[in-house]
């Protein structure tokens, strides 16, 4: 074998342009393989990274209808029993224009109740969230997103400034943390104030929508039902008058996702790799003929059928694994180059495409190699000897 690896090496670098286009189609099925593959890991990671940051147990319920019975603040509590549900918070949001002494901004508003920053496990960076305190007494203050502080005051430092909503002058009490961009949502153009002050506010009686955190994931399913029952019980149509979206379930879609974009990924890389394979197949037949007199010397002075089959079988092995690793190493520049461009800064050739793509090189060459080194190991001694 250390012969036949040392032979197939020597003669592919007597001919190094002609190797180099052989394995091209090699070369650009493995890139296309990995590049593809961790593009989409990483964008599948970064969306799931987001999601994640929403809250883990997160599950969000939203009444499509104005025919129910109404759901309030304690019969909505209630619901927070610490063995399925931890926590609830309404939530009233509505997009809005804000307004301080330096600027203006268009954002969203959110009225909320003291356990959404536990639900979404939103931190501040500086000041207070709202608490219960500012609910039971609709006082008129705010958290706001560091893009907010960024445009209406030039600074993030605005603890104890006020900005005006719909004739309302909020005093801020907190900033949240920076959040990033997200493809989701964007808790940094958000100013957040007690729930019962955006009742007044937008003249809402009822809440039509709320979040409530699952006591942990291996009750998440009592959560939901828990949940629907409560809904159910308060609305004439049960299918269409309200939806319940938990966190679970978009990740378990997610990877629905993954896994068919892994197969059609999977796919597309496997008929570039058939189409290097071809290659590597046309130019092996190519070497045996060039090399009939070398492999009727060979076998005239004793060589075994086995030791034919085996020198051209691993040089095409050779060749296609010598695609794999150049396209290997291709793939990590081009994802380093990348990782800017698409914002995601792991972005990185993940073990399994890796060894993915050294497999189908693997099978690449056996497959494709076989036939040539057949037709070698084939030949007859004293016609190869004849060949010109």
């Amino acid at each position: 074998m250390k012969q036949s690896i040392k032979m197939a090496l020597s003669s592919i670098l007597s001919n190094k342009m002609r190797s180099f286009l052989t394995v091209l189609g090699v070369i650009i099925g493995v890139v296309a393989v990995v590049v593809l593959s961790s593009l989409g890991e990483g964008a599948m990671d970064s969306v799931t990274g987001q999601i994640e940051d929403l809250g883990a147990n997160l599950m969000q319920v939203t009444v499509k209808t104005d025919r129910y019975t109404g759901i309030d603040l304690d019969n909505l509590a209630s619901l927070a029993d610490g063995e399925t549900i931890s926590a609830v918070s309404p939530v009233l949001s509505q997009s809005v224009t804000a307004k301080s002494t330096l600027d203006t901004y268009d954002c969203t508003l959110e009225g909320v109740g003291a356990s959404y920053f536990y639900i979404r496990q939103l931190e501040v960076e500086q000041g207070v969230t709202v608490g219960e305190l500012d609910n039971d007494l609709r006082l008129p203050v705010c958290v706001i997103g560091v893009k907010v502080a960024d445009r209406l005051f030039g600074t993030r430092d605005v603890v104890g400034q006020s900005v005006s909503v719909r004739g309302y002058d909020l005093r801020i009490v907190g900033v949240l943390e920076e959040q990033g961009s997200s493809m989701i949502i964007s808790d940094d153009e958000k100013i957040i104030i007690p729930f019962t002050l955006a009742q007044r506010m937008f003249g809402s009686t009822s809440i039509t929508s709320f979040y409530a955190s699952g006591a942990s994931e291996d009750v998440m399913d009592q959560a939901e039902q828990r949940l629907r029952r409560f809904v159910s019980a308060r609305v004439s149509d049960p299918d269409d008058d309200f939806s319940l979206t938990s966190q679970s379930a978009v990740l378990d879609m997610m990877d629905e996702v993954t896994a068919t974009l892994t197969t059609l990924i999977t796919g597309i890389a496997g008929i570039a790799l058939l189409v290097g394979g071809i290659g590597i197949m046309n130019i092996m037949l190519v070497s045996v003929t060039e090399r009939t007199r070398e492999i009727g010397i060979r076998k005239a002075i004793g060589a075994p059928r086995s030791a034919i089959l085996m020198q051209f079988l691993v040089e095409a092995i050779v060749l296609s694994v010598a695609g794999a690793l150049i396209g290997l190493a291709v793939s990590t520049a081009l994802l380093m180059a990348l990782r800017g461009p698409m914002g995601i800064p792991t972005l990185a050739v993940s073990p399994g495409s890796a060894t993915l793509a050294l497999t189908f090189a693997v099978c690449i060459g056996v497959l494709f190699g076989i036939y040539p080194a057949n037709k070698a190991s084939k030949l007859n001694p004293i016609e190869a000897l004849r060949h010109e």
